[in-house]
């Protein structure tokens, strides 16, 4: 176990935590500034850091705000008068574990940092966890047999060129296996277009994907690219294709079939050579029995079919998913990262998350937003 060290410039104070803290049988070591703290971190670093806010030689917020830089995991307890709490705040603010008011009850102190040094060890092993769990598909992460099927056929599908049709659940994750496809595949080094049938409307799908000549319609004042021509020799991600209307389907089938498409208003023919990977989270096989998807259109885009599971099929994959995006939810808001206690991650585990891993993240922004606590 590493130690705990000691920062005050007041030797009654250290004196009264090395002997609590001999008693408890916690290794300890203690310094009078905080620049000897800094050298001494060069060097190594301890299980907790306890320091005083005003110290003649050194002030405690800024010893804080170095520890936070080079070591931004560590939990960092500053101890201050009653009287100025006020820098207690900006120091809780800044990333201190917790702050303990002097005069204090030594017991409680102790309580305190054993908490530090689990949160420590919380820490050190969730980082473990995250740097053994993150794979070199773009963020995709998961122990779950479920998810292993899907990094096993991403890797088979390495150096092919197949159309992939990935179903699954609003939220599972599907552009980002769209995107790990693309990465990993021959045309790694072309362009990877996406285009949401979903969020266009439907006058505009047809210009969107195939693009128009100038004058083709009313506002149509220059020539424009569609997706396919965006994304010749690269990938092009149909996203939600099951809500693609049905008279677009006939024209999506043609440049499917034979690589040919037309702009809107135009008389040539353009060719692109686009590899189409596709995603729905309808069944797309019932919308061909209700009549509202073509069948010939899905044999085309199901050549491999790959399905995301549901975040409730891989809920052993709940708390190292939580840490990544506490932790990313954190680095885009630029505040201090907030820990998930054990009682919490043990709770969100058995939650059903119908919004699946979209979900997931958008209750770690809110509690990174919203608690107060740097320990949930």
């Amino acid at each position: 176990m590493k130690p705990v060290w000691i920062v005050d410039d007041d030797q009654s104070i250290r004196w009264v935590l090395e002997k609590a803290l001999t008693r408890e049988n916690i290794p300890h070591k203690s310094f009078s500034n905080p620049n000897d703290v800094l050298d001494a971190l060069e060097k190594e670093a301890p299980q907790v850091l306890i320091s005083d806010i005003r110290m003649p030689r050194g002030n405690g917020l800024d010893l804080l705000q170095n520890v936070k830089e080079s070591h931004p995991m560590l939990p960092v307890i500053i101890m201050t008068a009653y009287s100025d709490l006020d820098s207690a705040v900006s120091s809780f603010q800044g990333g201190a574990f917790e702050y303990l008011t002097k005069p204090f009850d030594i017991d409680k102190a102790v309580e305190l940092i054993r908490r530090a040094m689990e949160q420590s060890e919380r820490n050190q092993s969730g980082n473990k966890e995250m740097n053994g769990w993150r794979q070199d598909s773009t963020e995709i992460i998961g122990q779950a047999p479920a998810m292993q099927e899907v990094f096993r056929a991403i890797g088979r599908l390495a150096q092919s060129h197949s159309t992939v049709l990935i179903t699954g659940e609003s939220g599972t994750g599907k552009e980002l296996v769209a995107q790990a496809l693309h990465k990993h595949s021959p045309r790694a080094k072309g362009p990877l277009i996406a285009f949401s049938t979903a969020a266009v409307p439907k006058d505009l799908l047809e210009s969107e994907l195939f693009g128009h000549e100038r004058g083709a319609f009313p506002g149509a004042l220059t020539l424009r690219r569609g997706r396919f021509e965006q994304a010749d020799g690269g990938t092009l991600f149909l996203d939600e294709i099951g809500d693609i209307p049905f008279d677009l389907q006939t024209r999506l089938l043609r440049a499917l079939t034979d690589g040919h498409f037309y702009r809107v208003g135009g008389q040539d023919p353009i060719k692109a050579n686009v590899r189409i990977i596709a995603s729905t989270h309808q069944n797309l096989e019932a919308r061909v029995a209700a009549g509202a998807f073509r069948e010939d259109l899905l044999h085309r885009l199901n050549v491999i079919r790959l399905r995301m599971p549901a975040l409730r099929e891989r809920a052993e994959d709940i708390p190292v998913l939580a840490r990544h995006f506490m932790l990313s939810c954190a680095k885009s808001l630029g505040v201090e990262v907030k820990k998930l206690s054990d009682d919490v991650l043990k709770e969100i585990s058995v939650m059903p998350f119908p919004g699946n891993v979209r979900q997931l993240e958008n209750l770690c922004h809110w509690l990174t937003v919203m608690t107060p606590s740097n320990v949930i």
